[in-house]
């Protein structure tokens, strides 16, 4: 077709060059991706220059983006992604209101932000899927349940929520009424948490047209809206969930209200932990789609790290997916359907992936839990390594050529079917093919067909088959902790413990998971290993199991307690129990009260691999074993000392490591064949942890008394001397390019050794605290970690009490032997007659004795032992404060008074260098520092048990609100 002059005038120009340059070459998708990365002043300065850059500068939704960036709290929309980000800057209220009708520009047009401004203001209203192919069951049996359904396929239950208030109580205007001014969670892909009273989110939802709107989902709803949990009830065949045995504050989230409006959903997923779920909808219809085990949905790229094992998920909006990718599947490649009415519940078992896509605003509540069905695929998902944790997702796709070379001398499948290059382990990332694109489009590899062939007909979502891609050499105690874990080690050592008391008649099943979460059974073996060299009874079926919530096995039998040193690696561990060994001998050199308070040592070995089998030398911490020796693991230079793994070397070895990078595979906190253990008598009673909720006030302030009088004796042992030469071997062994400490060096004093160590280890870790900060999970409001570093003292000398007499310059504060893990479950407590702290029988009005009748059961605790030594160590005696007054006192400032009266040594001397305003004359100032510093994620407990401490504007108000009271203390000299 010919075209005129005149047309050829009429036409438009593309101005898509002359506005955006050399970027024009760049698709308008990557261009929007760069955008999202510049902040809200950047933008709005790249608006102004060019006609196309207006455009892209002005979409909703990278003001969207950048809003959700920046927020971090409470949220109030202001009918526009650009006006709420503008209204959080801070402008001044003119800039605010200025406004003018938005530019139109011709020439110019893209199909991306074409389909994202359709999906911003498309409808829903006919795509309901009304031939769902999920199965619908009214009054189902739990038999039926249990032999059809549950851990093999998904099903919608009618009826099950008939009876619930909620049915009534559930509607938006309802709710508006009753809770508009509770704030709920808001769920969104931002690094912040994000949360809007009721009333600010459902006027968002009547204004917003967002393409993937902002939905509630809270899963703290029950203590923001504590009267919603009473208008619904767990329906019976779901009742059953075996992380009840934890305390509300060790269990993870597992209920969750959703709200949302039309578009709003749930991207596909596997839920957390591979627990099942149950969703009842109370208004609104939802669209569900859903895909068995290992089937990964087209346009979804599953990432598994290979140091954690951190699973990763990227993929499109459910509107996204639902428009763009659902259309190009082939029929038998379509997910699982149906459209999810009022009133139904739907089972999602484990390990199943679903799409949800809300076609008009809705209402419903969602539970997960874990049950004797799906607990073994739990515990796997926890266990240390990532091949397995690919399995259980993504199938046999996430498998190189070599493991499916050893796969197929396990199965009975074509050898064609293992030749698979494409993929390869080290990208440790696959996307699902559809079979159209397989067989239909031209330059598809055609190892995916195959894949996806023995996907159909090899992959089995069966315990035994999944546990056969774990890695044996990875530890649960050694291996780092996968932080996409729904809980941590230590709650998940305590779920495994609390579930073998409480439920015995499981302890089958309970030790299955055990073995794959932990390896109980090589623990076990190890155990049988030592019992038998020491002529000890072996363990009973009671006694199996690793006790408690500590970062090393340690077994209690009738009358023995044995504890392998594993955590860390074999370095961190050898030192552990060299050092635990030398103070048990200090305490009895100088027959120290203490020695009364702690359990007796019966006997100490290294238990090693050696070709297959088990042996055992025994040690006594002096000397280095010939085992050690062999494997080149050589003590620091310490002078001569008599313990090779003593304290001193151990401090060198905590010096070095803060300096170093983190360990790689081949360090000593990687796989070991050797194992140091102590053996120590039984302590009568129960530990803390068990009793604090029912223990007299009484008895919890004897607990403070004791705590006090115990740590006065401990930190008043002789320790060895450091001698002269530590600090200098210590930097020989340093392996970086800045060897010495310049801040540190610059203000070098005669200072003693073990001090100088202590200060350079503390100049180590604030070298990256932040960056350490950040691994920790975000418990650090983003204000104050803009702070830390001017927070920290420049100078770590400068918290040592500096005193200078006649030219002489020396160090004040005390110095002693730390204990460093004084928890709830490191204290030990019996029974005894119910005295007062004056000594005269508490009782009653009613003539109970502590408000227990007299019927020969009333009992009165108090404390008699400290357990766990193995984090001894050297330093300010101020650092056992931390752990014992956010652990066992929970923050009780009456508590931690109670503690001081009874301690009674000085913690730091008033030296008349230091102003009064001076912040290192505050011991509160000492101990925020260490907090901020420490090992264990301390901060996480501190803004967890003061809440209000998450809008603090500055350290130094946290310091006050948690450490105030040690400036009370008299004992400063």
């Amino acid at each position: 077709m010919e075209i005129s002059y005149e047309s050829q005038n009429l036409q438009l120009k593309d101005r898509r060059l002359d506005a955006l340059g050399n970027f024009s070459r760049l698709p308008d998708e990557l261009i929007c991706a760069i955008l999202d990365y510049l902040t809200p002043s950047d933008i709005a300065r790249l608006a102004c220059v060019s006609s196309v850059m207006y455009i892209f500068c002005n979409e909703e939704p990278l003001w969207m983006s950048l809003c959700l960036k920046k927020v971090n709290g409470p949220l109030q929309y202001k009918g526009s992604w650009k006006n709420t980000t503008l209204h959080l800057e801070s402008l001044p209220n003119e800039c605010i209101a200025y406004k003018r009708k938005p530019l139109q520009f011709d020439g110019f047009s893209s199909f991306f932000l074409y389909k994202r401004l359709y999906r911003c203001h498309t409808t829903l209203d006919g795509f309901a899927f009304d031939k769902g192919n999920v199965e619908r069951q009214n009054e189902l049996s739990m038999e039926q349940f249990d032999q059809e359904y549950d851990a093999k396929k998904p099903v919608l239950l009618t009826g099950l929520a008939e009876h619930w208030p909620a049915r009534n109580n559930w509607t938006i205007d309802k709710l508006l009424l009753k809770y508009g001014d509770s704030a709920f969670k808001i769920s969104q892909r931002t690094p912040g948490k994000v949360s809007m009273k009721f009333n600010d989110y459902v006027s968002y939802m009547k204004e917003q047209h967002d393409e993937d709107p902002l939905y509630i989902f809270d899963e703290k709803f029950g203590e923001s809206a504590p009267g919603l949990l009473e208008d619904y009830n767990v329906p019976q065949m779901f009742q059953e969930d075996f992380f009840d045995v934890l305390d509300r504050d060790s269990r993870p989230p597992f209920r969750w209200l959703i709200i949302g409006p039309e578009r709003s959903g749930a991207s596909w997923h596997v839920d957390p932990a591979l627990t099942s779920a149950w969703n009842t909808l109370i208004c609104g219809r939802k669209r569900w789609a859903l895909y068995p085990p290992g089937r990964v949905p087209l346009g979804v790229t599953v990432h598994v790290n290979d140091e954690d094992g951190d699973v990763n998920i990227d993929t499109p909006s459910s509107l996204q997916w639902w428009l763009d990718y659902y259309p190009l599947l082939a029929d038998e490649d379509k997910p699982i359907e149906c459209t999810q009415l009022p009133g139904e519940t739907i089972f999602v078992p484990s390990g199943w992936w679903h799409c949800v896509l809300n076609l008009e605003a809705t209402v419903a509540v969602t539970q997960n839990f874990v049950n004797s069905r799906n607990f073994e695929f739990v515990c796997l998902d926890m266990a240390p390594g990532y091949q397995h944790k690919g399995v259980c997702r993504v199938g046999l796709l996430s498998l190189d050529e070599g493991c499916l070379e050893n796969l197929e001398k396990n199965m009975s499948c074509d050898k064609d079917n293992f030749n698979y290059s494409d993929l390869t382990r080290k990208e440790k990332r696959v996307k699902f093919p559809s079979s159209q694109e397989s067989e239909n489009h031209e330059g598809i590899a055609d190892g995916a067909s195959k894949r996806y062939n023995l996907w159909k007909h090899g992959f089995s979502y069966d315990i035994s088959f999944l546990a056969m891609f774990l890695d044996r050499e990875k530890d649960h105690y050694t291996s780092p902790w996968s932080s996409g874990n729904c809980i941590g080690p230590r709650e998940m050592r305590e779920w495994l413990s609390k579930l073998w008391v409480r439920k015995p008649g499981m302890r089958e099943l309970i030790w299955k998971g055990a073995c794959l979460a932990m390896n109980a059974d090589k623990w076990l073996e190890c155990l049988v290993k030592i019992c038998s060299f020491h002529n000890l009874p072996f363990p009973n079926d009671d006694e199996k199991l690793p006790v408690g919530t500590g970062s090393n096995p340690v077994y209690v039998m009738d009358e023995y307690v044995v504890k392998i040193f594993v955590e860390e690696g074999l370095e961190s561990s050898i030192h552990c129990l060299g050092t635990e060994l030398e103070f048990y001998n200090t305490l009895c050199e100088v027959n120290s009260p203490l020695k009364n308070h702690i359990p007796t040592v019966l006997a100490s070995g290294i238990l090693h691999l050696e070709n297959g089998s088990y042996k055992i030398d025994s040690w006594d911490g002096k000397e280095v074993p010939d085992v050690l020796a062999k494997c080149n693991l050589i003590p620091e230079k310490g002078g001569g000392d008599a313990f090779s793994f003593g304290v001193r070397s151990k401090k060198l070895f905590e010096y070095r490591k803060a300096g170093s990078p983190e360990p790689g595979p081949g360090s000593s906190a990687g796989p070991s064949c050797i194992w140091p253990y102590l053996i120590m008598k039984r302590c009568k009673g129960k530990i803390f942890a068990q009793l604090r909720d029912e223990l007299s006030l009484d008895d919890t302030l004897n607990l403070a008394s004791f705590l006090g009088e115990q740590l006065q004796n401990l930190h008043s042992l002789p320790y060895p001397s450091f001698g002269n030469l530590t600090v200098s071997d210590a930097e020989q062994e340093c392996s970086f390019a800045n060897r010495m400490d310049i801040d540190f060096v610059s203000h070098r004093l005669d200072t003693p050794a073990e001090w100088e160590l202590v200060v350079r280890t503390l100049s180590r870790k604030k070298k990256d605290v932040s960056s350490r900060l950040k691994k920790l999970g975000d418990p650090v409001p983003e204000k104050l970690m803009e702070k830390v570093d001017a927070y920290l003292p420049d100078d770590f000398l400068k918290l040592l009490s500096v005193s200078e007499e006649n030219g002489m310059k020396r160090v004040l504060k005390p110095l002693s032997w730390i204990h460093s893990d004084i928890m709830d479950d490191n204290v030990y407590m019996e029974t005894c007659c119910p005295f007062s702290r004056n000594g005269i029988s508490a009782v009653t009005d009613n003539g109970s004795v502590n408000g227990h009748g007299n019927d020969g059961e009333a009992k009165s605790w108090r404390a008699n032992y400290i357990l766990d030594f193995s984090n001894l160590s050297i330093g300010d005696p101020l650092y056992d404060v931390i752990p014992m007054h956010l652990d066992i006192f929970r923050g009780n400032s009456c508590l931690l008074k109670q503690f001081l009266q009874s301690y009674k040594l000085p913690l730091m001397q008033k030296t008349p260098s230091l102003n009064a305003s001076d912040k290192f004359r505050r011991l509160s100032y000492h101990a925020m520092c260490y907090c901020i510093l420490h090992d264990e994620n301390v901060l996480g407990a501190i803004f967890s048990i003061w809440t209000e401490l998450t809008t603090a504007e500055s350290w130094e108000e946290v310091e006050q609100t948690v450490w105030g009271e040690l400036n009370n203390y008299e004992g400063v000299a």
